[in-house]
């Protein structure tokens, strides 16, 4: 497959696009300055601006058989940095991969972004972004999409082992890494368009997780 992981630079990013290049697929990792990353032969840096228009995003989509949004604003930014990435670049990414013929859409989102008694007013910002950018995949495109709401995301080492559910959910947390292997296990099973699940650390290895969803 031809796959465009936006987000690229990111510690998910970085792991995702390495596993898909194991994996024989070829990779443009978008980013917002090609000397971020150093190009493989499986793996191409593209420039990538998620403030530029969705037109202009749409070039680097072409050709592609699926998108992975596992872009974010970053905790250290403010409210506003979160909705302009978070939520617009997210949906002009949307509009951008429908713009330019690509089919395949897979979002990660966050656990609880549909339950707002579970926000806190610190994290409301980032969790409205969340939600609505779910709910524009949902209900305003036509691209074939999985949205991924892991639990807590932390730097330990990848388990391997997983619990998906969907609904509210419950507490957890989750590697970077294995979140990394859901989504490259996402992309690998075609059942898993229009699903949107959560997904936390549990006693499931992905990809029995994966295929038995």
């Amino acid at each position: 497959m031809k796959i465009l992981v936006i987000g690229a630079h990111g510690a998910i990013g970085q792991m995702l696009i390495k596993q898909l290049a194991a994996n024989d697929n070829e990779v443009l990792a978008a980013v917002r300055d090609v000397k971020q990353l150093e190009q493989t032969k499986q793996i191409t840096p593209v420039a990538f601006n998620l403030e530029d228009s969705y037109e202009t995003l749409a070039k680097a989509m072409v050709g592609m058989d699926a998108v992975v949004f596992t872009a974010g604003s970053g905790g250290k930014t403010g409210a506003d940095k979160t909705i302009l990435i978070d939520l617009d670049g997210a949906v002009k990414s949307m509009k951008a991969a429908e713009m330019a013929g690509v089919k395949r859409f897979v979002l990660v989102s966050a656990l609880y972004a549909e339950n707002p008694e579970m926000w806190s007013d610190g994290m409301r910002p980032y969790y409205v972004a969340k939600y609505y950018a779910d709910e524009w995949l949902k209900n305003n495109t036509s691209l074939n999409y999985t949205v991924i709401r892991p639990g807590s995301l932390t730097n330990d080492e990848p388990t391997n082992q997983i619990a998906v559910s969907t609904g509210k959910g419950d507490a957890g947390k989750i590697p970077r890494a294995d979140v990394a292997t859901v989504i490259s296990e996402v992309l690998a099973n075609e059942h898993m368009g229009h699903k949107i699940f959560n997904v936390i650390t549990g006693n499931q290895a992905v990809n029995d997780a994966i295929n038995n969803f």
